[in-house]
């Protein structure tokens, strides 16, 4: 039985922003592994580039950046409900905020294309 909060958009707001924060902190330990490739080994660090030319790659950037993108305006917005006064505008706030990160990861694509 599903509970009804959880049937409520905001609650699904809530699940992308932890969600997109934990895929998050799972790709930084690659990313700073990328990093130190650049200063210990240049020619691994140049086979991975290579490999990161692949399309299947630049989509799962795209898929990075979206999720960049939708905790970063998930976590205005939850900033600005804790500081701001509360109104019934919260829907439009979390549409707005995945609206705003489709649209940084879509230009993210477009551009990497």
């Amino acid at each position: 039985m599903i509970r009804p909060h959880r049937t409520h958009p905001l609650w699904f707001a809530y699940m992308l922003h932890r969600l997109s924060g934990l895929g998050l902190a799972l790709f930084l330990p690659v990313h700073l592994y990328v990093l130190a490739m650049a200063l210990t080994r240049p020619a691994s660090l140049d086979r991975f580039l290579a490999f990161a030319d692949n399309p299947v790659v630049k989509l799962a950037e795209f898929g990075l950046v979206f999720l960049l993108a939708v905790h970063l305006f998930g976590g205005l917005r939850l900033l600005a409900l804790e500081f701001l006064p509360w109104s019934g505008r919260q829907k439009s706030a979390a549409a707005a905020a995945l609206a705003g990160a489709f649209l940084v990861s879509g230009s993210f694509l477009l551009r990497a294309v």
